[in-house]
């Protein structure tokens, strides 16, 4: 098996070099793509980049990033969605000004 984290091992090497030369085959479980069917993914990707987050650097306090992080992984998006949710509310606009 395969972990994300961990470095291949050369058996691993060797099992997915000797993969690379064999041809892929379809069957019912796992068809192959339509033209049509290549480009709706094509379209999806596409609209996902230009929808995709803006990278930004913020200075917050170092009280306000310890309570972040302590909500635990992802706090980044939660701290995106926080300030996505006060941006958008008239009142806590005015009050933060």
């Amino acid at each position: 098996m395969i972990y994300k984290d961990e470095p291949l091992t050369e058996a691993q090497i060797k099992e997915l070099d000797a993969l690379e030369s064999r041809p892929v085959e379809f069957d019912a479980d796992c068809p192959e793509l339509t033209a049509d069917q290549l480009k709706q993914i094509a379209a999806q990707a596409r609209a996902k980049r230009v929808t995709r987050r803006q990278v930004v650097a913020l200075r917050v306090s170092a009280a306000t990033l310890e309570k972040a992080k302590a909500t635990g992984h992802g706090y980044t998006g939660f701290m995106s969605r926080l300030l996505d949710l006060a941006i958008n509310n008239p009142e806590m606009v005015k009050r933060c000004l």
